[in-house]
């Protein structure tokens, strides 16, 4: 059994409708139920929907960013609207979006309770309000598991030094999607509190700072931030579906750099970035700077140099060997991006690259032949898409520093009103390495896969899918 308590308090927040929670807690089931049954703490997918209902993504004036952050509209669907909008000009009314090709009443139905046709605010008026205008939200949640795991139980050696409560603290101010800041701190079951290993309290703090439309500059990211680039092959920290009835959901879509307020402890980035734009053309970099989770060996027997066996991905710190990996290696992150955009056309070269203060040394087993090794691992990649009439293609071509490739390449088809469909074709070396990357593929990390993927979805009539 699980016991649990929350607070859940908005300021100037109108409740939510039972039925709306319901449709988009349906909605992420629907595109991660072939996840592998994993467990995931971010929760960042489910804030933006709940912010969208508060805030309607005005369809008028949206971008073509803006809309991919709903990731219920499919690259075919956006380019309809992109296109209907340049030749006819604004939406009068939510009904006109049955005239948009692609656009089924259902999918409007699915999409309603987040998109307005409003027309536009005045950017001075809203620049002013930035930081006195926005919404706070404040968030206190505690769980514990009544049956005791053997891990509390001191006899086994390596036990659990905490209590058996999870913890976790949210804070954020957030102006429409222009201006947002926060606070994450949370304490994960038999993790100790404001004692012995965590005299700071909780074993795990968060904190961002993030800005969006500022004149040329499109993005600002101070403090913790994700960093999502081409199709997945080298960088991606936002969730990422696999295989689910959402056939369209093979291609990878989302803003370069985005706020990161979820309460995993790996999968972010801790310093700055910056995405500039002008016209077609668009530039990002960034540099981050963090400790990370390591089993450390130091040179006892004089075999090797201290090194590090592996990287703990876990977040857990709550037995003594738990507790004596945290923090241990230091990693240094930075890179970019550099994007050519046209309204049908896109093309952006990637990279990234890491340094670390002690080497990743695996141990002499067949598993890790082609495992990653070192001090440091660069990436970089091409990514591309291009949208012709009914048929949308995209890929990516990336490359680590052993010079081992990786390849990405999909389609997807509107065949008609009632009828899609969507091809993907991955090829990617053995010893091909990326980290913090989420491409379409069958493991967790895209390295020795070579497939091909098709689905068909059909809308006979109704509701019926």
């Amino acid at each position: 059994m699980i016991l649990s308590f929350l607070f859940f308090c908005y300021t100037g927040f109108s409740q939510t409708p039972d039925k709306t929670a319901g449709s988009m807690e349906q909605q992420l089931e629907n595109s991660t139920e072939n996840n592998a049954d994993t467990e995931s703490e971010d929760d960042s997918y489910l804030q933006q929907l709940y912010h969208f209902i508060k805030h309607p993504l005005n369809l008028n004036y949206a971008g073509e960013n803006e809309l991919k952050e709903l990731r219920l509209l499919n690259p075919l669907q956006v380019q309809s609207l992109l296109s209907y909008r340049k030749l006819l000009g604004n939406l009068l009314n939510i009904y006109e979006l049955q005239a948009i090709p692609g656009w089924s009443i259902a999918l409007i139905q699915k999409i309603r309770p987040y998109i307005s046709v409003d027309a536009r605010t005045d950017v001075l008026t809203l620049f002013n309000k930035r930081f006195r205008s926005g919404e706070h939200m404040l968030l206190l949640r505690a769980g514990q598991t009544l049956e005791r795991s053997k891990g509390y139980l001191i006899d086994t050696g390596n036990f659990y030094t905490g209590s058996p409560q999870k913890i976790l603290l949210r804070y954020r101010y957030q102006f429409k999607k222009l201006l947002q800041y926060g606070l994450v701190a949370e304490k994960d079951a038999g993790e100790q509190f404001f004692k012995g290993s965590q005299p700071q309290g909780f074993d795990f703090y968060s904190l961002h700072f993030f800005a969006r439309q500022i004149g040329i500059i499109q993005s600002l990211a101070i403090g913790d931030f994700t960093v999502n680039m081409g199709q997945g092959l080298i960088q991606w920290q936002n969730l990422a579906f696999k295989k689910s009835a959402e056939i369209a959901g093979i291609k990878r879509e989302a803003a370069i750099l985005q706020p990161y307020q979820a309460a995993g402890e790996i999968n972010f980035h801790r310093g700055a970035g910056i995405t500039l734009g002008r016209r077609s053309w668009q530039a990002t970099v960034f540099i981050s700077g963090k400790k990370v989770d390591a089993n450390f060996i130091a040179d006892t027997a004089q075999y090797s140099p201290d090194h590090v066996s592996s990287l703990q991905t876990s977040g857990y710190h709550r037995s003594k060997s738990e507790i004596e990996d945290k923090a241990i290696q230091q990693q240094l992150v930075f890179g970019g991006n550099l994007s050519f955009k046209q309204q049908r056309f896109s093309v952006g070269v990637n990279a990234v690259q890491y340094k670390f203060k002690w080497p990743l040394i695996k141990s002499n087993e067949p598993y890790n032949l082609y495992a990653m090794s070192g001090r440091s691992l660069g990436n970089v990649s091409i990514d591309y898409s291009y949208t012709l009439k009914n048929l949308h293609f995209f890929g990516e071509a990336a490359a680590c520093n052993n010079g081992r490739l990786a390849f990405i390449n999909g389609l997807l088809v509107s065949m008609s009103a009632t009828v899609d469909m969507s091809f993907l074709y991955r090829n990617i070396a053995p010893a091909y390495q990326s980290l913090y990357a989420a491409a379409f593929t069958e493991s967790g990390a895209p390295s020795n896969e070579k497939g091909f993927y098709m689905g068909i979805s059909l809308h006979p009539a109704g509701k019926f899918k």
